[in-house]
């Protein structure tokens, strides 16, 4: 994770946003990050976008956000 910007957590991804690519590889370190299966994962809006918004089942944003940034 890169942190925040504009509240948002900034994650730095590798590949290319080319048929959904760059979705599949923010969900596999969101799951890696988190400990949890990628199926509890899913881009619920933005999936075209730069910004995306994640639903994570099953845990609370604040924890889940306290996690990915380290704290």
């Amino acid at each position: 994770m890169a942190g925040l910007r504009d509240g948002a957590l900034l994650v730095r991804l590798a590949a290319a946003p080319v048929d959904g690519a760059a979705n599949a590889e923010l969900i596999e370190i969101l799951s890696k990050a988190l400990d949890l299966p990628k199926r509890r994962i899913e881009i619920v809006s933005g999936d075209r976008s730069r910004s995306k918004r994640v639903r994570v089942i099953g845990l609370d944003a604040q924890v889940a956000l306290t996690t990915l940034l380290g704290k």
